[in-house]
């Protein structure tokens, strides 16, 4: 594609040099970039993400066939100059690919907690409805019938449109993306046509970035108006909102969307209502009453937010006219996801959890889930992330020994921070509980301290591992190294049982 092509889309653009150059593809990292590729310099977020625009000159050595600038610079090749330059990737890249979103029907799934989860049971709703599916987050991308791994929540715009379109080359009908805050403020989603948004749920995350709640839920709320203010007369471009009635965040989000609005929930009155709930060590069953009629739905997933997960999945698959009994079907066909509450199973007498929980409300959630049916000790193995919000380590520590009678404080991903100043931190909350010495550990090893927390367990306890779930490194210091909970934890069964 030339230049002038993808250039004449920008309303604002100072252009330098001839643009009557091929384009082969479209870059935001000098390090992957490919000759012929245009190179956007977006700037830098402190501490989170270095200016490219200091990388033009490696850009340039690697082939780059121009540049796309926020500010002045010396290049030897073409260069246009924006406003904006996130915005001008968004959509150089939406054009660049040929606006995939706009040929299949794209549902994106945002909120603090659930988001992985419920994207995975709509996927499954919908392929047991007989559509080609597609997956977008955190566990990595589904096209076709092969997952790839990917390296962030919500993907920047070059790789998004260029997976989009791979999936429209699948002919995809559906694609379930996890949508994050930080990639709605980002502008990584900027030119995705949604179909459907989904709201989770609103808690104590992310405050590193977001500095406060209400940013935090803004950043959010950026899914749901961006829906559109118009209405289609074609069925198949209508748009949905599929709100939380139990979380207080909703009534901004009602107010702030053009699109038909879908309540579910538990306690407070909405479209889609979960009734006579059965929570199991080995799933959950309840009754679902909805305008579209009544169902029982039986899940593999323990929990009562894997019930709200459910409410909102079923409520996405409504809007889409899935009969009740491919929904039942699609729901409880789905196993375990990958650190989600994930059962490691090595024959003990004991049950083994690996759970991605890494914010108060999550820990909260999962170690109540887990109190309601336990008959013997609960054994929680958590930390908290190096250079992040501080504020909720004791918070966690609080809500760890509340519900545990045994707490083991770990590292999780400490990076540039001394370990053990995070499990002090941590250590604060525990304390202010009251919880006794006997009862809780600190060991900064987080290898070890599943090891000890495996070697403890009596028959009928449950062993919690929680914080990093599904993700299969530890970072440390400047390093990252390969680290599996489920891995880790598999082995020290196995070492105990040998």
């Amino acid at each position: 594609m030339k230049l002038t092509e993808l250039i004449e889309h920008l309303a604002i653009a100072q252009i330098q040099g001839n643009a009557d150059v091929d384009i082969t593809g479209i870059s935001m990292n000098s390090k992957d970039l490919q000759p012929g590729e245009l190179f956007v310099c977006i700037p830098g977020i402190p501490g989170l993400q270095e200016d490219r625009h200091q990388y033009v000159e490696d850009a340039v050595k690697k082939g780059a066939a121009a540049i796309v600038v926020e500010r002045d610079v010396e290049s030897s090749v073409p260069t246009i100059k924006v406003p904006n330059a996130r915005y001008a990737l968004a959509l150089l890249s939406t054009h660049f690919y040929g606006y995939p979103s706009y040929n299949l029907k794209l549902i994106g799934v945002t909120g603090t907690k659930g988001k992985t989860t419920t994207s995975y049971m709509i996927e499954s709703i919908l392929a047991q409805a007989g559509f080609r599916t597609g997956l977008m987050g955190n566990i990595g991308t589904k096209i076709g019938s092969k997952m790839f791994k990917t390296d962030i929540n919500t993907q920047d715009p070059p790789i998004l449109q260029s997976n989009l379109r791979k999936m429209k080359e699948q002919s995809t009908d559906y694609c379930v993306m996890e949508v994050s805050s930080q990639g709605l403020h980002m502008g990584r989603v900027l030119g995705c046509d949604f179909r459907t948004a989904v709201f989770t749920n609103l808690t104590h995350d992310h405050l590193d970035y977001h500095k406060t709640k209400e940013d935090y839920l803004a950043a959010k709320g950026m899914l749901f108006s961006g829906l559109g203010n118009s209405f289609a007369p074609d069925p198949a471009k209508r748009k949905y909102a599929i709100l939380n009635a139990d979380d207080e965040a909703s009534r901004y989000l009602s107010g702030i969307t053009a699109a038909q609005i879908i309540t579910y929930g538990i306690k407070n009155p909405a479209n889609v209502m979960a009734k006579d709930m059965k929570l199991t060590p080995k799933g959950t069953k309840f009754t679902v009453e909805s305008f579209a009629g009544v169902a029982e739905i039986e899940l593999r997933q323990v929990g009562m937010f894997n019930v709200y997960n459910a409410l909102a999945a079923i409520a996405a698959a409504l809007a889409e006219q899935v009969p009740f009994d491919v929904i039942q079907l699609g729901l409880h066909g789905l196993s375990n996801v990958s650190g989600r509450m994930e059962v490691i199973d090595e024959q003990q007498d004991y049950l083994v959890l690996v759970d991605y929980a890494h914010t108060p409300d999550s820990l909260d959630n999962a170690l109540s889930t887990l109190r309601e049916f336990a008959d013997q000790r609960i054994i929680t193995v958590f930390g908290c992330g190096g250079d992040r919000d501080r504020t909720k380590r004791p918070a966690m520590g609080i809500l760890a020994a509340k519900h545990s009678d045994h707490v083991i404080i770990t590292s999780d991903n400490p990076r540039t921070e001394d370990p053990h100043g995070i499990l002090k931190d941590i250590e604060l909350g525990v304390l202010e509980y009251g919880m006794s010495s006997e009862s809780y550990e600190m060991i900064a090893d987080r290898r070890q301290a599943i090891i000890r927390a495996v070697n403890m367990a009596r028959s009928g306890d449950i062993v919690i591992i929680a914080g990093k779930g599904h993700e299969t490194y530890q970072i440390l210091n400047d390093q990252t190294i390969h680290f599996d909970d489920r891995e880790e934890a598999k082995a020290a069964i196995r070492n105990r049982n040998h």
